[in-house]
């Protein structure tokens, strides 16, 4: 098995650092009020990260990093041919990487197979960091095909796929927090990166605004393809999924059995581009 360039106990500390200090902000300035017990829900949804973290570890993680060594050695892919320096190779192969991720949530919403897995995701009916880890571990498995493809054609080094997933969980962590940031800064910080607002914007149950903000790091993906969505107040929003926003189908056993038991029902789509201003975020 390759190790990963980035150490476990470096990447603990960095990822549960900032964990730590979004659930302390989340405490101090909440963003949207919680109304179930934030102990139970958490519990919940680290009960589902941990079969996704597990697939992570075993499975996803040895195939990014074999398949980025491959890419490494044999030129693969585009960033091992761009005519750049090795620094700006990198920071090509990151765009690139954060591009094709679009395209993988996108999916993720609109095939029935896959929607059936990440809707696990969705249903959590309040949203705070916890949310941010809450995978169906089907999903994560279903996904390594998708993660091979993007090494074989982007060609990242094992440094760089590295980076970009300490990069990935720092990104969901923020926005998947229930942190009020000042709503100046949010607007700012929103040009380019996603934030809680926004991505609270992408969990609701409405078809219109579930379809819509699909970035996981960079929001430039959202401005080019049209798919922002901002002027939704926070008050307003609805979370979960629709028809599944009971106690029973958001117990622990429900969430592992859904993707088997239920119908897709992906969520309605009329693929109407709409780019609202970030100074419209509320």
């Amino acid at each position: 098995m390759i190790s990963n360039p980035i150490p476990n106990s470096l990447r603990a500390l960095v990822l549960g650092a900032w964990a730590g200090t979004l659930l302390l902000l989340e405490r101090k300035r909440g963003l949207r009020h919680l109304r179930e017990s934030k102990f139970v829900r958490d519990t919940r949804n680290l009960t589902v990260a941990a079969g996704a973290g597990v697939v992570m570890q075993l499975l996803e993680m040895p195939v990014a990093l074999g398949l980025s060594r491959a890419a490494q050695r044999r030129r693969w892919g585009i960033a091992q041919r761009l005519p750049l320096p090795p620094l700006l190779r990198a920071f090509g192969a990151i765009l690139a990487l954060d591009y094709t991720l679009y395209w993988w949530h996108f999916l993720t919403h609109r095939v029935p197979l896959l929607w059936r897995f990440h809707r696990v995701h969705h249903i959590d009916r309040e949203m705070d960091a916890t949310t941010a880890l809450r995978f169906h571990f089907g999903e994560i498995a279903i996904s390594v095909i998708f993660r091979a493809g993007q090494m074989i054609v982007v060609g990242p080094t094992p440094a760089i796929v590295a980076v970009w997933q300490v990069l990935l969980f720092l990104s969901i962590l923020f926005h998947h927090s229930n942190v009020r940031v000042p709503l100046d800064w949010e607007r700012s910080i929103a040009r380019l990166i996603m934030t809680p607002r926004l991505h609270g914007i992408h969990h609701s149950i409405e078809p219109a605004e579930v379809n819509s903000n699909w970035s996981s790091g960079l929001t430039v993906w959202d401005w080019l393809h049209r798919t922002l969505r901002t002027e939704v107040p926070q008050e307003h929003l609805v979370h979960g999924v629709a028809g599944m926003r009971s106690d029973a189908d958001v117990q622990i056993g429900r969430l592992m059995t859904v993707p088997l038991t239920e119908p897709s029902n992906v969520p309605e789509y009329d693929g109407k581009p709409v780019r609202q201003s970030f100074d419209k975020l509320t």
